[in-house]
């Protein structure tokens, strides 16, 4: 299921995503000096909400980075998006300040850690059976077998966008379970109400057919 603002979800979406990628990318080249505007058109740009999915990619580490990394990117991003410190632009930077936290705190959560990087590792290991496909199907056809992932960045590209979609999906599918079970919820509440209701009423009639003539 695809959802609105979703890359890949349409070839304009697909263009969005491109154009996306690419300024990121000029956006971490300039970030070898951290900024605030800089960090927070990143993580309060359209679309940020599927795009900060990824704890890693919301703190700019790599997935092997340690705890310890963690937790100083953690606090260098966490003071540069500040909103005390960004008070000319304070909506956005609680926004992009709340990335930052929640990205921290789920990786805090070795268990929650573990899933994402799961969702990481999926997403590499999809790309590259894709490529294994193409490059077998090339050999079939008697082409050579060079594929644009044989490029590093292009490569690098395809797991990104590929991982993003599988976190996108996975927050789809954790809010369609959340509405399934407020909705059960309040069917259960609309039951109970009209149990509650009626017991007086029954109580009522039983007391009328039993009492004196």
């Amino acid at each position: 299921m695809a959802a609105a603002g979703e890359p890949g979800a349409g070839g304009a979406a697909e263009e969005a995503f491109l154009t996306f990628y690419s300024e990121v990318k000029q956006i971490e080249k300039r970030d070898s000096v951290l900024t605030s505007k800089n960090q927070i058109d990143r993580l309060t740009r359209p679309g940020s909400s599927y795009f900060n999915l990824n704890p890693f990619e919301v703190l700019q580490m790599d997935p092997e980075a340690t705890d310890e990394e963690i937790k100083k990117r953690f606090r260098q991003l966490s003071i540069l998006v500040h909103p005390d410190k960004n008070q000319d632009d304070a909506d956005r930077a609680q926004k992009a300040f709340e990335a930052v936290d929640k990205a921290y705190k789920l990786l805090l959560d070795q268990e929650q850690k573990k899933r994402a990087l799961d969702v990481i590792q999926a997403g590499k290991e999809y790309v590259e059976h894709t490529v294994k496909e193409k490059k077998k199907q090339l050999k079939k056809d008697g082409k050579p077998p060079t594929v644009e992932e044989d490029d590093p960045e292009v490569f690098k590209q395809a797991v990104y966008k590929q991982t993003m979609k599988l976190f996108a999906e996975l927050e789809i599918k954790r809010k369609e379970r959340e509405a399934k079970e407020m909705h059960e919820r309040k069917v259960e509440m609309v039951v109970w109400t009209a149990g509650e209701i009626s017991r007086p009423i029954q109580r009522g009639r039983r007391k009328r057919r039993t009492g004196p003539s």
